[in-house]
């Protein structure tokens, strides 16, 4: 049964910091695309950063400088540091796999569905 642990979601001022955590068990074993989505409220999912097995790395233009995912030493295990955090990035998180993709694409996915795994998110706020 595959199954998402995310966390590290949670309530903050702009300027703060907050450092969300994605383990994935269960997956096939292969090599997975593992990324971040976000969704705010009354608008469409879309993806934030996403990292390869090798490392390579993918960001949205709204969060370059500013977001940074890295890898964990556990396999398909993946963190996402946010600093100089705005209210637009306001919403839940989603921590993503996919076994095609690469981080490239799976940055400019737009259709959800096409994506292999998902968790079920966690929620960051950001007040002004």
């Amino acid at each position: 049964q595959v199954k998402f642990v995310e966390s590290g979601g949670g309530s903050v001022t702009s300027g703060g910091s907050l450092r969300l955590s994605c383990v994935a068990s269960g997956l096939p074993d292969r090599r997975y695309c593992m990324g971040w989505f976000r969704q705010a409220p009354g608008k469409d999912r879309e993806a934030v950063a996403a990292i390869d097995t090798d490392g390579r790395t993918s960001y949205a233009d709204s969060v370059k400088g500013r977001f940074t995912i890295s890898q964990g030493n556990a396999k398909n295990t993946i963190y996402l540091q946010m600093n100089s955090l705005k209210p637009e990035d306001t919403a839940t998180y989603y921590c993503a796999a996919d076994g095609t993709m690469s981080s490239a694409t799976l940055i400019t996915i737009v259709t959800p569905s096409l994506v292999d795994y998902w968790g079920r998110g966690t929620q960051v706020t950001v007040s002004s």
